[in-house]
């Protein structure tokens, strides 16, 4: 189990921020009514959006890598 405040428990939270607003981009009634506006803090979810889709093979592995550390050595 991670810990919110610990490193490992940001960077899962991250990661899975990242994938799910990229993956919200490919859905059409979503990707206009969340990932619309650019700046401010709703564009923090177009930021991670396109961080995820532009960025695709280095968050999967980054996914894999924090699942194999998390259930195997720690």
């Amino acid at each position: 189990m991670t810990n919110v405040y610990s490193f490992d428990g940001i960077l899962v939270f991250g990661l899975l921020f990242i994938c799910t607003c990229a993956y919200l981009k490919k859905v059409p009634r979503l990707n206009s009514w969340l990932l619309s506006e650019k700046k401010g803090v709703w564009g923090v979810f177009y930021k991670a959006a396109v961080i995820g889709t532009r960025l695709h093979v280095a968050v999967a592995l980054s996914c894999l890598c924090t699942a194999f550390y998390i259930v195997f050595l720690k």
